[in-house]
């Protein structure tokens, strides 16, 4: 327990935010909000002000950007922000005392901005947003110094392999090291997983009663509260829903946890017969048509295998083309590679012809929480992809994809075959197991 205290103050970061306004009493409140958090606000009277601090300051958590400004508004300020490098990772929030529109917000989500907050300022939705904010990013900072000592421990493991190679007692002495710090890395691995399943329950319970309570307002005072309060209670609805997608997909991300014994011989085709059955109504509302043909017997987790499957189908379907049938192909293609040692591998496809992506974006859409589209235009949390990635690599296998912008996207798998050395090997492991 001390350690993981321990641990706890090593990642926690300062917390600072660049509130960005042209009228001193509008910064004045939004300081008196947040003062009883231990926040770090910093204030800046325009948008070349903001910008002049920001050339020596890049550590904030968070912008608060005011969006009528004079000279420079908030937009133009976020667009001339985001134009360097090292400031893309600052979420920005636009304040603004007017309904921009949906054109405007698409303007203002389009800039890079995560939300929109209207004047007069809300301080308990204020405090809510922004504590959003900042626990993603304490959480997100504590995985990135995770990789990077994992990252660092695996160059050190690196060469003192290579200085050892001469000597036959050292290298068995190395290699009984790189046990235990595989050891390790396996216990930092499932300790990430467990605080990602504990923080994302946590959060369920307050998202759930904003949740009802938005409703029972909306419910109980429908002919009171007059058109814009209405519009502001279904933006929390709205952006509230969107959170506990997040939540949900970041709990299926963390539960994604296997053994050998799970491991078994999966009839792929009958799998995904069944996985395209329970889409079935999605399927029929789309008209879509999913064509499947030649598919292998591969080595796996049944219930891993559906999610795998059923979130890709799930992608094609979501991002098709308005005006066009949409054709999923699923196909196999048997193929071996060498890593070490041969293993057998089959190939499987999935192709449609949907509005496709920009291929050097190939890599980065397997990346948890990155999206190529807003919210507006697509929903979704950006994570299904990801828990794809997790799934294929838990099976020892790999997943990539190829597209063009208006042509269709097409993602590879590939997954061990269900060999009879396979199957013989786990009948052991469970006799051995009783």
């Amino acid at each position: 327990m001390e350690i993981q205290k321990s641990e706890e103050i090593e990642y926690k970061r300062p917390v600072k935010i660049l509130a960005v306004d042209d009228r001193e009493d509008n910064l004045l409140s939004i300081e008196t909000i947040l003062e009883q958090e231990d926040y770090t606000v910093v204030k800046a009277t325009s948008g070349r002000a903001a910008l002049k601090i920001l050339l020596t300051e890049q550590d904030f958590t968070l912008i608060l950007m005011d969006v009528q400004m004079p000279d420079m508004n908030g937009f133009e300020t976020a667009s001339l922000i985001y134009e360097r490098e090292k400031l893309r990772h600052i979420p920005i929030i636009f304040i603004t005392a007017h309904n921009q529109g949906e054109e405007r917000m698409y303007e203002g989500y389009k800039m890079g901005g995560v939300d929109f907050i209207y004047k007069p300022i809300n301080p308990e939705l204020l405090r809510y947003k922004v504590s959003v904010f900042v626990e993603l990013y304490q959480k997100t900072h504590q995985l990135i110094s995770h990789e990077k000592s994992l990252v660092a421990a695996n160059k050190k493991l690196e060469i003192e392999i290579e200085e050892r190679r001469a000597s036959e007692e050292k290298i068995k002495l190395l290699n009984q090291q790189l046990v235990i710090n595989n050891q390790q890395l396996k216990n930092t691995i499932e300790e990430l997983d467990r605080f990602a399943y504990v923080a994302s329950h946590d959060l369920q319970e307050p998202l759930r009663k904003i949740l009802v309570f938005s409703d029972k307002i909306q419910t109980k005072y429908s002919n009171v509260i007059d058109q814009e309060m209405d519009r502001n209670l279904a933006k929390i609805v709205k952006a509230s829903e969107r959170m506990q997608l997040l939540i949900n997909d970041l709990l299926r991300f963390s539960r994604n946890s296997s053994n050998s014994e799970d491991f078994t011989s999966i009839n792929l085709e009958q799998l995904i017969t069944e996985v395209l059955n329970d889409m079935e109504v999605d399927i029929e509302r789309y008209e879509a048509q999913v064509k499947i043909e030649n598919l292998p017997q591969v080595w796996g987790i049944s219930s891993q295998m559906r999610q795998l499957f059923q979130n890709l189908v799930s992608n094609s379907l979501k991002f098709r083309k308005k005006q066009l049938t949409p054709v999923i192909h699923i196909y196999s293609e048997p193929r071996k590679m060498s890593n070490g040692q041969e293993k057998e591998l089959s190939r499987i496809v999935i192709q449609d012809n949907g509005i496709g992506f920009d291929s050097k974006f190939a890599d980065d859409i397997f990346t948890v929480f990155k999206r190529l589209h807003s919210y507006h235009e697509f929903e979704g949390s950006g994570v299904g992809l990801s828990i794809c990635k997790k799934i294929v690599e838990r099976h020892n296998g790999y997943i990539s994809a190829e597209s063009e912008i208006g042509f269709g996207a097409k993602f590879i798998i590939d997954l061990p075959v269900a060999s009879e050395d396979l199957i013989n090997s786990s009948k052991l492991e469970k006799l051995k197991s009783q």
